[in-house]
């Protein structure tokens, strides 16, 4: 089986001639199919995968982590670049109100930034659930994350409007895209707003699969407390996690954590990077 995980758009850029921008976008290729997990904020995914020479109309999923604009943004671009109908697999919740107030800012909208009848008259074809969707035989959804652990918790800036009044948003349309491989399991995160842990315990469930061949993408570690870090830290180490490849709203301070913890089972994630197994 051949694995390509190739990050269109990060907020950081790893390579001359690509644009960071706030956000996450990661092209998934398992032996030819090709599922896009997000759409970053903006331009940078059509634009970086231009510049990468990865043609978006070839794809043939579009799955989404949640809700949030870092992530959704993109879409309006992907869809004309994908020139045809594609469904888009996602969780009801990603079209609830969502806003923030991350570092004490007023109130902000924070969902998706495009009408979903916009969307649909480009090509988008929404499948929405909340249960898990096996896209290939190898390539499933990890559906709504349950929360497992006492440490992972739901950012608390975070918030849906309903009846004009901002609620804690529980983040349950926050999922993962998980593949099977020989080596074990590939768990490719969004954000990770229910937990790095509990989204590793859900792969495990679904797919019966205990060994983790490598985690990629945002794990939500910006604001985390260093014994939220620690405890992090232990259970990846206690589900043997081979490779490490952080993303997005990680942050730097618990990236440079993490790579003291595991060295060269470590890499930062950034957009132009591809990884094969």
């Amino acid at each position: 089986m051949d694995v390509k995980l190739t990050t269109l758009s990060e907020n950081t850029a790893g390579r001359v001639g690509l644009l960071a921008e706030w956000g996450l976008s990661v092209l998934v290729e398992v032996d030819g199919y090709k599922v896009l997990l997000d759409t970053g904020l903006g331009i940078s995914t059509f634009y970086n995968a231009a510049v990468m020479g990865i043609d978006l109309s070839q794809i043939d999923k579009i799955v989404l982590s949640h809700g949030h604009r870092d992530h959704t943004g993109g879409l309006r671009h992907v869809l004309q670049a994908a020139r045809r109908n594609i469904d888009i697999i996602a969780h009801p919740d990603i079209w609830t109100s969502k806003y923030s107030r991350t570092f004490g800012k007023q109130e902000q909208y924070a969902g998706i930034p495009h009408a979903r009848e916009a969307l649909e008259d480009l090509g988008a074809c929404f499948k929405l659930t909340q249960e898990p969707v096996w896209l290939t035989d190898n390539i499933v959804t990890t559906g709504e994350i349950p929360l497992q652990t006492e440490y992972e918790k739901i950012d608390a800036e975070l918030y849906v409007k309903e009846d004009g009044q901002l609620v804690p948003d529980p983040l349950k349309d926050d999922l993962a895209l998980v593949i099977k491989s020989p080596q074990g399991l590939v768990v490719v995160l969004g954000c990770g707003h229910r937990g790095i842990i509990n989204t590793l315990h859900r792969a495990r469930e679904l797919t019966g699969v205990d060994h983790i061949r490598m985690v990629i993408g945002g794990t939500h570690l910006i604001q985390a407390s260093r014994e939220r870090l620690d405890l992090t830290i232990a259970e990846l180490r206690e589900m043997s996690v081979e490779r490490l490849g952080v993303s997005h709203c990680t942050g730097l301070p618990a990236a440079s954590v993490l790579f003291q913890e595991f060295g060269d089972s470590f890499f930062f994630n950034n957009a132009g990077r591809v990884v094969t197994i």
